[in-house]
């Protein structure tokens, strides 16, 4: 039969699916670290712990791999990050709990596959493991609910380790954020909630607070892997401060504004960002998909024939749309008005309080238009790259 975490019954709907509840790095830190500690001062295997979430769920969490030492126990608890695409998931979070010399307190590090903090703008100090405020929390108040329990008050040292963390650290945010040697030991609420939207938003602002922290005031900002890619290959612009957005463009305009960012540089393909022209700031698929209509807009407005229009709006996509207006000589005209208005919408997003730049490019014609703070935003990054090599 099957174990029974708890998490079993709580899902989200999401396009007519359910999708499963998972639980965090830090809830199976937690698990594991109490039932090392109960081992360790009972002398008693414990197969299972009771974890109550910050979200409020309670948890009953399988241990594995048991090993008891004297005065020392280690053992781990296997993470379920639901449906949501985690590279955490199935993961073994291991917790070592063992006596030490000190007449009292407990002590909390991280071993191997845990990452380590070498840049400022983190909860922890340069130098500290990585482990979240919260979950570093339940993992001590666990503990020393078992002290309590019984009646231990010499001290105890916890170290939390990830086999796997190292590499799988490789395919995280973590090497960006100046993480070595590791993945975080994460979670807010203790419980994994499928693709939400507020956890990649997170993740967006801590790494952007993390870049002003490093002294960036400007900085040169991509939807995704095109904008890099184009970046990379087609421009001569310093990425030392540079990061990814997704779709949430008008919330990166709004913490950028919040953190004291001077100035963003977006480098951005057409698909993305024509929907910026109709004042669209998330620019997911689901939120809006009104690429060709806001392209035949434009066109129209640059002067474009009927039949071009009707070409545009059946077009499946914008490099196809492109290519239409391109044949229609109309291509420069439409990318100029198209940068206009979304220079217009960043500028009614903002309220003047940073100043915002786009280059909108194509895969097959490169680069297709600049709004009008370019020239600007690229001097001030290339002053920015050379004070900061100084």
């Amino acid at each position: 039969m099957k174990h029974k975490t708890g998490i079993e019954e709580y899902f989200i709907l999401k396009d007519g699916k359910k999708l499963r509840y998972g639980y965090t790095t830090g809830t199976c830190a937690a698990a594991a670290a109490k039932a090392a500690a109960k081992m360790l001062l009972s002398g008693e295997t414990v197969e299972e712990a009771a974890i109550q979430t910050p979200k409020g769920i309670l948890l009953r969490l399988l241990i594995e791999d048991i090993q008891q030492r004297p005065g020392r126990v280690s053992c781990a608890v296997r993470k379920d990050g639901g449906d949501d695409p985690d590279v955490t998931d199935g993961i073994l979070i291991y917790a070592q709990v063992s006596l030490t010399e000190e007449s009292e307190g407990i002590s909390l590090d991280g071993g191997i596959g845990v990452g380590r903090v070498t840049k400022a703008g983190l909860s922890q100090k340069i130098g500290e493991a990585a482990i979240n405020p919260v979950p570093g929390k339940m993992i001590l108040n666990e503990v020393r609910q078992i002290c309590r329990e019984y009646n231990y008050q010499k001290g105890l040292n916890i170290i939390i380790s990830v086999p796997e963390g190292e590499q799988i650290a490789k395919r995280t945010f973590n090497p960006r954020l100046g993480i070595t040697g590791g993945i975080s030991i994460l979670g807010t609420s203790g419980i994994v909630v499928p693709m939400s939207e507020d956890a990649l938003i997170a993740s967006i602002r801590l790494e952007m607070k993390m870049l002003a922290e490093a002294g960036a005031q400007y900085l040169v900002i991509t939807p995704g892997n095109y904008g890099q890619v184009f970046s990379q290959q087609e421009m001569d612009i310093d990425l030392t401060f540079s990061m990814k957005c997704s779709n949430y463009l008008g919330e990166t305009l709004d913490m950028a504004a919040e953190l004291g960012i001077q100035g963003i540089l977006f480098i951005a393909h057409i698909g993305k960002f024509v929907k910026v022209s109709g004042g669209i700031m998330n620019t997911h698929s689901r939120n809006a998909d009104c690429r060709a209509e806001l392209l035949a807009a434009q066109a129209f407005r640059a002067g474009a024939q009927g039949k071009v229009i009707q070409n545009i709006l059946d077009s499946v996509t914008t490099e196809e749309a492109v290519q239409i207006l391109k044949a229609a000589g109309c291509l420069k005209e439409t990318m100029e008005i198209t940068a206009e208005k979304i220079q217009f919408y960043m500028d009614h997003r903002t309220r003047g309080d940073i100043k915002t730049a786009a280059i909108i490019f194509s895969n097959v014609e490169g680069r297709l238009a600049d709004t009008k703070n370019v020239l600007e935003l690229l001097q001030c990054i290339e002053q920015q790259r050379k004070e900061h090599r100084k």
